[in-house]
């Protein structure tokens, strides 16, 4: 109970510290950037936790939404296997011991935010036999893994990106279960791992996979020598193992995902905290090779960032600037480029899964929403596509993490509030071949 009503009193500090939260304009490639605000306490506010009963989620007019898998333990990330069969990577990463009393109570708030199902360490595999959108099989794939994210089919090899380690598993199709213990390709920075998650991406000839290394620190306050390894995008090369930084000052690059025809690398990054409830943007970009995108000296291009000791002004003119702003805080977690069969409206685009604010007194972000793009880049507002994951009673149904294309027509969504994997088609008329089954749609976001 007093841990209750500390985290009320220092909430109310924060308010009074960083005041409220006003809504700039802060979709697209230019922006709106407040003032910094940086008070006693960041606000720190988190929609607790309600289960979803008769609920779904919201989708767009002539689509349908279904729950297949349920009662999973913490999914984060999903991968659609070349006979539809779909893994779901299940875990829970190590957080970094608290430095400052702030980071106490960001703890506490965080806590109350999450699902209290223990991670399952696994990789599950559901299935659907007659192809008529209900996942009837379900197998545990490989257990005893270390909080595993990232997953890439390639070349024969099914590789996941643990917390610790890149490893990989012989697989042939169509196999409900792993052969044999994995591989081990290569060690990924684990020591302290504030941000564990270790997001992967394949490159288009299977030659490398790309592994996203979140940093160790908000904004350095472990010192530099915990970031060495850390804040950028790994380029590992599949048969030796050996790796180099590919892009660097990506703060935490949660999800990666490759684009088809161009084979550039996109990232979701979560930026930084405790410059207000309107600061820093977070963001999806293409990656340049060697590129420097600013952490922790500067943000969105040339703004300085006056926490860091020592300044670096070369560092400063030499960031890069994001392509595509999703708003401040609103955590994005998933990437998936779309194709033509989930339907004319949403054929060209990214879909984001954003999983939501905790440290904003408004809360943003529990959707997923749909990024079109133009002539191969971002282009216009982004559409809510799966919304309702926060209630209208200010609780949370679910927090989307991983989103996936299926080639055949559908985006698979990972939940892991609700430990819920959510399948979303376009609905078909009666009688067609693979039509959806019913369920809640609801008008355009």
């Amino acid at each position: 109970m007093m841990g209750r009503y500390l985290v009320g009193a220092l909430g109310a500090l924060s308010l009074a510290a960083c005041g409220g939260d006003p809504d700039p304009a802060q979709y697209g490639p230019d922006p709106d950037l407040p003032q910094q605000q940086r008070g006693l306490l960041p606000s720190m506010e988190i929609p607790h936790p309600a289960g979803w009963g008769e609920d779904r989620p919201i989708v767009p007019e002539g689509y349908a939404i279904a729950a297949i898998a349920t009662d999973l333990a913490i999914p984060r990330q999903t991968l659609v296997l070349p006979n539809g069969d779909i893994l779901v990577a299940e875990g829970a990463g190590s957080s970094a011991p608290p430095l400052r009393p702030k980071d106490v109570i960001a703890g506490l708030i965080k806590k109350q935010g999450k699902s209290s199902v223990k991670g399952g360490d696994r990789l599950t595999l559901l299935r659907d036999g007659d192809g008529n959108g209900t996942y009837e099989g379900r197998t545990v794939f490989a257990e005893n893994l270390n909080a595993p994210y990232g997953l890439s089919l390639v070349n024969g090899g099914l590789y996941v990106a643990n917390q610790d380690s890149l490893v990989r598993f012989d697989y042939r199709v169509g196999q409900t279960r792993a052969s044999g213990p994995p591989e081990k390709i290569a060690d990924l920075p684990s020591a302290i791992n504030h941000h564990w998650t270790k997001a992967m991406a394949a490159s288009p000839d299977g030659r490398f996979l790309y592994v996203g290394i979140g940093s160790n620190s908000n904004i350095t306050e472990r010192g530099m020598a915990a970031e060495v390894d850390r804040a950028m995008v790994w380029q590992i090369d599949v048969e030796t193992g050996a790796h180099r930084p590919y892009a660097t000052g990506l703060r935490n690059p949660s999800a990666l995902a490759m684009q088809p025809g161009s084979g550039r690398l996109w990232a979701a990054v979560n930026e930084r905290d405790e410059l207000g409830p309107n600061l820093v943007p977070d963001y999806i970009t293409s990656v340049r090779e060697g590129g420097f995108y600013g952490w922790p000296y500067a943000y969105w291009g040339p703004n300085v960032d006056p926490r860091v000791r020592p300044q670096n002004p070369e560092k400063v003119a030499a960031t890069i600037r994001p392509d595509y702003s999703l708003g401040s805080h609103v955590a994005p977690l998933g990437l998936a480029f779309s194709m033509p069969t989930l339907g004319p409206r949403f054929a060209q685009g990214v879909f984001v899964g954003e999983h939501g604010s905790w440290n904003r007194n408004e809360p943003v972000g529990y959707k997923v929403v749909f990024v079109p793009f133009r002539g191969g880049r971002p282009a216009g507002p982004p559409i809510d596509f799966v919304s309702g994951f926060l209630g209208p009673d200010g609780r949370a149904r679910g927090r989307p993490v991983g989103v996936t294309v299926d080639p055949r027509g559908a985006l698979i969504v990972a939940d892991d509030l609700s430990n819920t994997v959510w399948r979303v088609t376009p609905v078909r008329p009666s009688g067609a071949a693979g039509a959806s089954a019913p369920a809640t749609g609801g008008p355009d976001g």
